[in-house]
């Protein structure tokens, strides 16, 4: 009988001791989660033109004017800097640029955003970038939207080879042409 409970105790230290060394510790949710956008959006088509990988932050009752820094450098979301990978080569807001990946920063201001494709890779925020990185500088008009989006948004419109890639956040919204 000793030898029956002495094994039952062994038996039951062993799968909790082992529970316990193999406990997974989890992040919570990030406050800016990361979400991706794509074109075209239909996860059964597989010929994709371009896809963006981006964080989101929220406004959460700030000003969008003290979260977006006017005429400076923006990651163009939170965490990282947006990943943007195009499938093949496009004319992206009138410029052409070859298939690959690419990071995407922006330069907020009231009218129009400059929006920049870059060689430079695996960059938290904007606190390293470097111009003598850019591929591509291109302008896009900013319009205002009638409803306010909480957080920071990426999505793709269009039909055939041609989309617009637009960003939202509060009431601004800017758009730029994608043509496959």
């Amino acid at each position: 009988m000793k030898k029956i409970v002495l094994s039952l105790v062994i038996l039951a230290f062993t799968v909790f001791t082992s529970a316990d060394v193999y406990a997974q510790k989890f992040k919570k949710l990030d406050k800016s989660p990361m979400d991706a956008a794509s074109y075209p959006s239909s996860y059964k088509k597989s010929d994709k033109l371009v896809k963006v990988i981006y964080s989101r932050p929220q406004l959460k009752g700030r000003d969008l004017s003290k979260l977006i820094p006017e005429g400076k450098v923006w990651r163009t979301g939170a965490n990282e800097a947006v990943e943007i990978t195009f499938y093949k080569d496009v004319v992206f807001g009138g410029k052409k640029v070859k298939a690959g990946m690419y990071t995407l920063f922006t330069i907020p201001s009231e009218k129009e955003w400059t929006v920049i494709l870059s060689n430079h890779k695996n960059v938290w925020g904007a606190y390293f970038y470097k111009e003598e990185k850019d591929v591509v500088r291109v302008k896009a008009k900013v319009s205002k939207s009638e409803n306010s989006v909480e957080a920071f948004s990426i999505v793709f419109e269009g039909e055939g080879n041609n989309t617009t890639m637009y960003m939202g956040w509060g009431t601004t919204v800017v758009a730029v042409p994608v043509k496959g």
